[in-house]
Parts: C-alpha cells; structure tokens; sequence
C-alpha cells in the first residue's frame, strides 16, 4: 500500500526521440496506478513526436529547437500540478511499483526533498547489475529491499522524484548547465544545503538506456562533462564528485 497521496507530475524531455519515448510512457501506463499527469516537453522534434503526443492526448509543449535538459525541465516543472515532481528521460522503462515505492520514502521521513530508484545504466550508488530482465530484476530487488532507503548526497537527474516542498524552497534547476549534466548535481547540493535528505529508494529498478540524446553527437558527452563540472567547482567552490 502507497503511503504516500497527492498527485505526481512525470515530467519528460525530448529531443527526436520518439522510439523511446513511446516506451517509456507506455511502461507509464502499465506501471503506475497512482494518481498521475504526464507533461512532454519537446526540443523541436522532427521526428513525429508531436504527432504521437496529440494521438494519445498527453500535455506537452514544443520549442522550436534543442534547449536543453535543464531549460526544458524547467518548462515541465512550471507548468506541474502534483504535489510531487517527477524528471524523467525518455530513454527510460519503468517497472511495477517504482513510484509508489519512491512515494513510500517520502512518506517515512518528512525531512527528504528527493528520491531516487536504482538502475542499470548511471553512477554513484544507484548502479546495480541487471543480471536478467529488467522487469526480473526490479522484481527481485523489490523483494529483497521492500521498504528500504539509503541516505545519500546526490541522485541522478535521468530520473528524479521531488517534493513540491522542496521546490517551493530552493526554486527551478539551474539552466547555465544547459544542455546538460551537473544539473542534478547541483539541485541536490542546494537541496542539502536547504536542510532536505536525498535517499534512493533501494526497492525500485527501472532501466535507462543511458544519455540516448546526447549518443547522436560524438564527444559530446566528454566535453560537457568537464565544461559544467568546472561550472559547479566555480558556483560552489567545490568538485561534485567528492559527493558521489
């Protein structure tokens, strides 16, 4: 049983990305009995996203190019209804009970602003091995791990469940990391500096296909990699990965 009430709001970006984002919100759909709205932001796809977007009726707005994750996010976040905030990408399968085990951590301690699940595909200490499917998986560690969180510094922004508290202290992710990465790092740095908990919850495994966007543009990765870590050391005077 959910402990936890109130809408959430799945917030999604894309970019060209429709393959998998048809995926994902049909793992949504099968997975998610909680009262929820899904909001898409569009990065100026040219792909049809749009198109599938109006045919199964979901909220989304569209910019007429790439603004990035951060920015896009942002539109997402604005526009929320939920009493919790979800940033999800789209290159993601959601497995049985992943928000209401999420919902749950909330629930057990009112000092947490984030949660995070496990997966297959990001780093710190939601990694996990998927040995098997990856609904086997989430299976099995949702029986080995029911009801268990683990404290941490940060959690990753490919999928991000907030409290509407939360944001209402500390405000929207910080779009000078645009396109993306460190963003996440730096929600949960000010998060923490707000007096809020971050915790995985260590029931929860959903798989992630791993940065699919940014995977079209060769080097990318690397060179934004070290742009915005700089961009955190520079804002906090700190390297994020000693909170890793």
């Amino acid at each position: 049983m959910n402990g936890a009430t109130g809408l959430t709001s799945i917030i999604i970006p894309t970019y060209n990305g429709l393959s998998w984002l048809r995926e994902a919100v049909a793992s949504i759909s099968r997975c998610t009995p909680e009262p929820h709205e899904i909001i898409v932001v569009d990065n100026g796809s040219t792909d049809g996203t749009l198109s599938f977007l109006q045919e199964q009726n979901i909220t989304f707005v569209s910019h007429p190019g790439n603004t990035g994750f951060p920015t896009a996010c942002n539109w997402g976040l604005r526009m929320a209804r939920g009493d919790y905030l979800l940033l999800l990408n789209d290159d993601v399968l959601v497995t049985d009970h992943w928000l209401g085990g999420m919902l749950d951590a909330f629930a057990k301690d009112p000092e947490i602003g984030i949660v995070g699940p496990l997966s297959n595909y990001v780093s710190g200490r939601q990694q996990v091995d998927m040995p098997s499917s990856y609904t086997d998986t989430a299976a099995s560690i949702r029986k080995a791990a029911l009801g268990q969180v683990e404290y941490v510094n940060r959690v990753i922004g490919f999928c991000m469940l907030i409290s509407r508290r939360l944001l209402d202290r500390i405000g929207l992710l910080d779009e000078q990391f645009s396109p993306g990465h460190f963003e996440d790092d730096d929600y949960c740095y000010r998060a923490r500096a707000a007096g809020f908990r971050i915790a995985i919850a260590k029931d929860v495994f959903i798989y992630h296909d791993g940065s699919a966007s940014f995977k079209r543009e060769p080097g990318a990765v690397d060179q934004l990699l070290a742009r915005n870590r700089q961009l955190f050391v520079s804002k906090w005077g700190v390297d994020p990965h000693l909170f890793i």
